[in-house]
């Protein structure tokens, strides 16, 4: 969750009647970073050793779905599926990056595509997405008609359907699925051309209650305005960055001491900035940016950091040489590659010594949110405090300096200049920065301090870097283990549901063994508080049972499934153990099911791969290790034994870390995929081979064969029909279906597709209708 909520109110007017006599409290923590195309590996390094220690809340990583192919930038802004996979990194990685960012209390902001799919033909069978899922107007869009803003192609992109539940649902899916791997929050790209409306539907879907920003350009003469979409979560305020970066080009910025006047965007709905990816490549002479005059860019920045208004998010991007489409460097900050001060070629904005201190800055004063003792000396250098907590110097006059004493209203002592320094908070000591000639250090005395700031310089204080003060315990900021996970505080029974999402009740059908328990009527039960969680005891053992959380029938989770008791957390089932649980009582549900799970593979994986977690079984299975365990042929399915009875477990089928299913969950009794379903073990594998001698006919139709009939021989010793086939570039995309010879049966429903320039053995068990695939 974001950290830093609407602190323009009444807990920041707190801190101000307090007068905030003692800084002995961990600062909140208030600014965020874009880290753009950096890869998740990359990410997670930079949690650890920067961004956790330097008191950044949280980063908002590029979008982390499978997108077109190509190196430019924008990309990674057309879609073709919501499985984790892109040139940041695969599922695995992006897992690992956000709990090592949580670990050390950053954050993580995927920036979310879901107004439109790639600029392809209608139909994305990995979602699954077809024509019926997108609006039909495909004309160039007239900013001043709102309907044609929000049902029409953007740019060519396929404009989804979001008034359709269905779309909605894989919308909410795919976001849930990041939720549930500890995603904090989201930025919603083109909200602008999505109704609020929808937006707000999808958001009812979501699990827990993520941090939402939304993207909404705001325009003379437009209808479509950012503050219709403040009821749903903040809003990116476009405006600010385009009065601010004019200001910091033309040393024109006395006049910003009232800017939040001039923003349609109250301060508690505002996500502010002074350029973004979209801004330095799209209007290049608008906002400031690090191509046009950096010390503006850089002073812009500070005085972002300084000032009381909205959310602050750093862009930290890569140099791109005036070629606008131009895709990231090969290699990462910590991959091969570097910082632009270190000679690479990733811009690195946010570790820039005066940005990334200012963090600190805003992070202290956040308790006065308001401007004191406000100086200009004509309109291009400016000073103001922020109520005693902080002091700000900036001078926008290129070869003039600054040299006089100010009012500060900060406690008497010496400070650290954070823009010339770095102020260690476990020492209390100030180290100036190799090769910096500025005021180190700046003594208060009486609250007046005497400032030489050089032109197109900065300088400033806060409470949190006066010299000599040494943070202790829960006053630093945290580094490690800053992800405290929900503890219980009393025993539950062996049939109880828990949850530690922040959702009260709890409703529950479709009991196992049908008859042990009546459905509960919607919206269901009140959950009973147990420290962290809330939980109900259902008092039957079940070997099954469907369970939606919600608050009261509000803000409901999809429709789950659990094997009769256990505990919900972070979007996944475990044990009640698991989660901490003492148990009172006897009653431990037995495993009720076999030890094997089997899928037919009907997307067509060339290595399929079973990962699996939360796996409740008669002895204790680990989770697995991304992307999970090879699967072995047997009887025309792809299967994994357990080799230990199983109650239920979550899964991901995939393609060796590849192409994947969505999170997919069972129970012990129906362990079989076919066709998109679950189904008995004993429906697939073993005795469902057919047994005719090979006297049935089928054949194979794709593009390896311009969709003529080709008939497939028979594999008496394991009783499925197979051909060979090569595919060499015929058609694009390589598929092909199985075919009873007259169109009458023809497998899969939708097209099998595989790669091409390849020889594959397609196997069909002519009973389940399950195909193999393997390359030659």
């Amino acid at each position: 969750m974001r950290k830093f909520s609407k602190l323009a109110t009444s807990a920041l007017l707190a801190g101000a009647a307090l007068g905030y006599a003692s800084t002995a409290m961990a600062a909140p923590r208030t600014a965020f970073v874009h880290l753009f195309e950096w890869s998740w590996e990359d990410v997670a390094q930079e949690c650890e050793t920067f961004l956790g220690p330097k008191g950044f809340a949280a980063v908002q990583v590029s979008p982390p779905n499978k997108v077109i192919g190509g190196n430019a930038w924008w990309t990674r802004y057309q879609p073709v599926s919501y499985a984790f996979e892109s040139r940041s990194g695969n599922r695995g990685q992006f897992q690992d990056m956000v709990q090592r960012c949580k670990n050390v209390g950053v954050d993580i902001y995927v920036d979310a595509v879901i107004n439109h799919m790639a600029a392809y033909d209608r139909n994305f069978p990995e979602v699954p997405y077809g024509p019926n899922d997108f609006n039909s107007c495909t004309s160039d869009i007239d900013y001043g008609n709102r309907w044609q803003v929000q049902n029409c192609d953007l740019v060519g992109l396929n404009d989804l359907k979001t008034s359709s539940d269905y779309v909605r649902q894989k919308i909410a899916d795919y976001m849930n699925d990041a939720i549930g791997m500890g995603v904090a929050g989201f930025r919603i790209d083109a909200a602008k051309h999505i109704p609020a409306g929808d937006i707000d539907a999808i958001k009812g879907k979501l699990n827990g209650n993520p941090y939402i920003f939304q993207e909404v350009i705001g325009a003379g003469g437009e209808p479509v305005r950012p503050t219709e979409y403040t009821y749903i979560g903040d809003v990116t305020e476009f405006a600010y960055a385009r009065a601010i970066g004019p200001a910091f080009r033309d040393s024109n910025i006395a006049w910003l001491r009232d800017v939040s006047n001039q923003m349609e965007l109250s301060s508690s709905d505002a996500v502010t900035f002074v350029t973004n990816h979209d801004e330095e490549r799209h209007n290049p002479n608008g906002p400031i940016w690090h191509g046009v005059q950096g010390d503006g860019y850089f002073l812009a920045n500070v005085f972002t950091l300084a000032y009381p208004y909205g959310y602050p998010k750093i862009m930290s991007g890569y140099y791109f040489n005036g070629d606008f489409d131009a895709g990231p460097p090969g290699s990462g900050v910590h991959t091969g590659n570097a910082c632009g001060f270190n000679g690479g070629n990733w811009v690195c904005e946010h570790k820039w010594r005066g940005i990334a201190n200012m963090v600190a800055f805003r992070n202290h004063t956040a308790g006065e949110w308001r401007i004191t003792n406000w100086w200009q000396g004509g309109n291009d250098q400016i000073a103001f405090g922020r109520g005693g907590l902080g002091f700000v110097v900036i001078n926008k006059r290129y070869g003039s300096n600054i040299n006089q004493s100010f009012d500060t209203g900060m406690p008497d002592g010496q400070y650290c200049n954070i823009i010339e320094a770095d102020f260690d908070e476990s020492t209390g000591q100030c180290n100036q920065a190799a090769g910096s000639s500025g005021q180190a250090t700046i003594t208060v005395s009486g609250g007046q301090a005497n400032f030489t700031v050089g032109g197109d310089s900065a300088a400033a204080i806060h409470v949190g870097a006066k010299i000599g003060d040494v943070c202790t315990g829960a006053d630093c900021p945290c580094t490690s283990n800053c992800n405290t996970d929900p503890k219980p505080a009393t025993p539950v029974a062996a049939t109880s549901i828990c949850t530690s999402e922040s959702l009260s009740t709890l409703y529950y059908w479709g009991a196992q063994p049908a008859g042990s328990l009546s459905d509960a009527s919607w919206p269901g039960v009140a959950m009973q508080t147990n420290g962290d969680f809330k939980c109900h005891d259902l008092g039957v053992e079940l070997t099954s049972v469907n369970a939606i959380f919600s608050n009261s029938g509000a803000n409901k989770t999809a429709d789950l499934s659990v094997a009769g008791a256990g505990c919900y957390k972070g979007g996944a089932w475990s044990t009640l153990e698991a989660c901490g649980f003492e148990i009172t009582g006897d009653i431990t549900p037995d495993p009720v099911g076999g030890t094997e799970v089997c899928y037919d593979n009907q997307a067509g994986f060339n290595n399929p791969t079973l990962y699996y977690w939360s796996v409740s079984a008669e002895t204790a299975v680990a989770n697995a290790q991304w992307p999970g365990v090879a699967m072995v042929q047997k009887d025309g399915y792809y299967c994994h034994d357990f080799g230990t009875k199983l109650s239920s477990l979550n899964i991901i089928f995939n393609d060796s870390g590849a192409n994947q299913t969505g999170d997919l969950n069972t129970t012990g009794d129906s362990l079989c995929y076919v066709a998109g379903s679950w189904v008995a073990s004993t429906n697939c594998v073993g005795g469902t081979n057919p047994d005719n001698g090979g006297d049935e006919v089928w054949f194979f139709r794709g593009t390896a064969n311009a969709w003529g009939k080709a008939q497939l021989d028979y594999d008496s010793t394991s009783g499925l029909y197979y051909t060979i086939q090569s595919f060499s570039g015929e058609e694009a995309p390589a598929r092909f279906k199985i075919d009873s010879g007259n169109w009458t049966e023809a497998y899969p429903t939708a097209d099998y597709q595989v790669s091409d320039n390849t020889t594959y053995r397609i196997n069909f068990n002519s009973a389940s209708k399950a195909i193999t695939v393997n390359a030659q």
